[in-house]
């Protein structure tokens, strides 16, 4: 499992890229990060929904409500088109932190084998 504190500053773009491809209804966005994750991501409704809500105030996901026969009714959430231009930033961002990251721990290595 990772960290929440590492977690917390990715949780927008994680729940983005999720919802990059389809709509999807709270507990399926939780579900479908820990599968996509190989299980270390475990998102709490705590965090998710008020997540959800700010992206939504924002104006980066938009919400309906629908009701397949027989089921509950769900809130779907999906990107839009100022969402998927947050996640591109998002993204790149995370790109150059990833990168620098490398670095500085490739660094460390290298120290250690001297």
């Amino acid at each position: 499992m990772i960290s929440s504190e590492l977690l917390k500053g990715s949780m927008v773009t994680l729940v983005l890229k999720t919802l990059q491809k389809q709509s999807m209804y709270g507990y399926q966005i939780m579900k479908e990060l820990g599968s996509a994750s190989g299980g270390h991501i475990d998102v709490k409704e705590g965090t998710l929904y008020p997540i959800l809500h700010s992206l939504e105030t924002d104006g980066a996901v938009e919400s309906e409500w629908s009701q397949d026969q027989g089921e509950r009714r769900r809130k779907y959430y999906k990107l839009t088109k100022k969402g998927r231009a947050l996640l591109k930033e998002k993204a790149g961002q995370w790109d150059a932190f990833r990168k620098a990251m490398d670095q500085v721990l490739a660094l460390e290595r290298h120290a250690y084998e001297v």
